[in-house]
């Protein structure tokens, strides 16, 4: 349940099969900001990390991410998980989403973490990764968690990744 007075923050990553100069990656490349302006238009949209502070953060070698120049991530705030829910899954970012095994690693831990923060509260990349880490180690918390842990949360168990899962 959403904590009064608080957004719902999301950090998620993953890491790219090839270079992000490749062709194989153009697509998902040449979408960012589409995707990324058409999240901003959306209802119940906060904030996000810019670009360029992302990219600085992924490829900072002492910073959080570890300098990987193929690490793609996000970091974004929300009114609530049904707005972030919509966002992810019934605007062109599904359609993204949907097709992230062409473009990114298998991975075999959460790739998205989600946590409640004061309404203001801007995260930093730290903040996400440590957030992760702590849903890597201990599952889903009130402190992080993934989809399932939100019950207000519906679409991405017919439309997500989890989908299966939770059938």
């Amino acid at each position: 349940m959403q904590p009064a007075a608080h957004h719902l923050a999301a950090f998620n990553l993953g890491r790219l099969l090839h270079d992000w100069e490749d062709p194989r990656v153009a697509p998902f490349r040449d979408a960012l900001d589409r995707v990324n302006a058409v999240g901003e238009r959306s209802e119940g949209f906060v904030w996000r990390l810019g670009d360029a502070a992302m990219e600085a953060a992924q490829l900072d070698p002492q910073g959080a991410l570890g300098g990987d120049p193929r690490i793609a991530s996000a970091l974004s705030v929300w009114e609530s998980a049904e707005a972030l829910e919509r966002f992810v899954f019934r605007t062109v970012h599904g359609r993204f989403y949907a097709r992230g095994h062409e473009w990114f690693e298998p991975w075999a831990t959460p790739r998205l973490v989600m946590w409640w923060v004061p309404v203001g509260h801007r995260p930093s990349v730290e903040e996400g990764v440590a957030r992760l880490r702590r849903l890597e180690a201990e599952g889903d918390t009130d402190a992080a968690f993934g989809w399932s842990h939100l019950e207000q949360a519906q679409l991405w168990k017919t439309r997500g990744r989890g989908a299966a899962e939770a059938a």
